[in-house]
């Protein structure tokens, strides 16, 4: 009965979290200047520097932050996948389909 329990228990808690810690150390690991990420608090950035610990993200023109590398939660473009494809299309600088973007107006209820 006791090895039941404890098979369940393997099978339910401690396997994925294994897997999940094993699926966020390769994402880490594999972490590029110039990748655009995602951290566990929702900032998206780019990655501008690396370290053992730390990781460095441009947020915004000019602006740098430091965050510890576990923060970083999900890779949303690599760089090295972003040169692959500038290599293999060509960009298209015809606008004359580009219509005026969407504004949002606002009546005050006053």
């Amino acid at each position: 009965m006791m090895a039941g329990l404890f098979a369940i228990f393997y099978f339910l808690l401690i396997r994925p979290n294994r897997r999940r810690k094993q699926a966020m150390d390769s994402l880490q690991n594999r972490l590029a200047v110039g990748d655009e990420v995602m951290t566990s608090g929702g900032l998206y950035g780019t990655v501008a520097e690396l370290d053992e610990k730390s990781v460095i993200l441009e947020t915004s023109e000019g602006v740098y932050s430091r965050y510890a590398r576990g923060a970083v939660v999900e890779v949303v473009s690599s760089a090295a996948g972003e040169a692959d494809a500038e290599d293999g299309a060509e960009a298209s600088t015809d606008t004359s389909d580009v219509s005026d973007p969407a504004t949002e107006r606002r009546d005050s209820k006053d």
